[in-house]
């Protein structure tokens, strides 16, 4: 084979991962299809197609509800890490159906990359009531009672069978933060999204995982910019422990910085 056909061969590899991982993404928000019903404390409102793409309505079918822009984010993320030879595995905090992980786990197996593991740490029983007496800041921020986002091991698990993902380079852990993540079996974290909601759960995945978050890795939050308290449980932890990185603005609620110390 030529020069110019091995090029080819190459350039046409690369559109093929492309349009692989452009495709995952719009089957996980489901905008792919569309028709999609957002339900939120029991109401069912039409599908809107704005909202979806941007990760502002809860679907009742798609396997994530954080949109495009910060599927992109994570792609990117875990992309730049692959590239720059970033040691460690990948993780997100606080999973719901799985979508994010189960992109995660697309893009390393677009890229042929079989020595990262892929975790979801999760309750699957949705999210915890608030501790105010500990974390004053969750006062009246109880996500408990919706019920929409409690989905079991088994489901998320089933999720990433959906798009033949689930493998030995997935490993779940099921519980709640506080109880997972301190002996969690992780030994170096290339990129770590954080989806926590309240103060206590993003803080949690900041104490116990922030530190093995390999220096050019990345960490993510979602709910930076629209819940109070996560956003403040951010601020304490990079103020406690001297974390100087610039804070990037994904979207209307998404942020993410890389690693340099």
């Amino acid at each position: 084979m030529g020069f110019w056909q091995r090029l080819s061969s190459l350039t046409d590899a690369a559109e093929a991962r492309n349009r692989y991982i452009d495709l995952l993404k719009r089957c996980l928000t489901n905008v792919v299809y569309g028709g999609d019903a957002s339900r939120l404390r029991g109401e069912t409102r039409p599908y809107d197609a704005h909202l979806r793409v941007h990760g502002r309505d809860w679907p009742g079918q798609a396997h994530t509800m954080i949109g495009l822009p910060r599927l992109d984010n994570l792609q990117f993320c875990v992309q730049d890490v692959l590239a720059r030879g970033v040691p460690g595995d990948l993780i997100e905090t606080g999973v719901w159906r799985g979508g994010a992980v189960i992109l995660m786990r697309g893009v390393l197996k677009a890229f042929g990359v079989t020595d990262r593991t892929v975790w979801a740490a999760d309750s699957f029983e949705g999210l915890p009531p608030p501790d105010p007496e500990r974390y004053p800041r969750d006062a009246g921020l109880d996500f408990s009672r919706f019920q929409e986002l409690a989905v079991s091991l088994p489901e998320v698990q089933e999720n990433f069978r959906r798009y033949d993902l689930l493998d030995e380079r997935v490993r779940f852990l099921k519980g709640w933060f506080k109880d997972t993540l301190p002996g969690a079996p992780i030994e170096r974290l290339a990129v770590l999204r954080i989806d926590g909601d309240l103060y206590e759960s993003t803080m949690d995945a900041l104490t116990h995982l922030y530190p093995k978050l390999s220096p050019g890795g990345y960490c993510i939050v979602d709910d930076y910019y629209d819940i109070e308290p996560c956003r403040q449980a951010v601020t304490d932890y990079r103020e406690r422990h001297g974390v100087r990185d610039e804070i990037v603005r994904i979207d209307w609620t998404g942020v993410f910085w890389r690693k340099t110390q």
